[in-house]
């Protein structure tokens, strides 16, 4: 396993926009694909967004147009950018690693480090 941690997460207004991090140690973005995550209160995880190591982006619907995933390998970064949040965003966000150079799915099982969390709390 690998550790992971992520960043950013805070307090923002609904419609605002968050960024957050994960730091991704050593060279495994070469190998292998990260997505993020989040558990809503009293919730399960729900996987959101997955890039590959070749930048394919998987994603679920409930984020289409509003969250997006990128990467950047020499910083050793994967980011979260969100925008139009919602009161229902609030959540902590995980990221997490694939067991894939891919991102086969948004099973948990399918991803074998996970960071600890940033919370991440839409309010007015």
């Amino acid at each position: 396993q690998v550790q992971l941690m992520e960043s950013g997460g805070g307090l923002v207004q609904p419609g605002g926009s968050l960024r957050l991090s994960c730091v991704v140690p050593g060279s495994t973005l070469d190998y292998y694909g990260i997505g993020w995550f989040r558990r809503a209160p009293g919730g399960e995880k729900e996987g959101l967004l997955c890039i590959s190591t070749r930048d394919s982006i998987s994603y679920v619907n409930s984020v289409k147009d509003r969250f997006t995933i990128s990467r950047d390998a020499t910083k050793n970064l994967v980011y979260l950018q969100m925008t139009s949040l919602k009161l229902e965003d609030t959540a902590v966000y995980y990221c997490a690693k694939s067991k894939s150079q891919y991102c086969l799915s948004f099973t948990v099982a399918d991803y074998d480090s996970w960071g600890q969390g940033t919370q991440v709390t839409v309010s007015s």
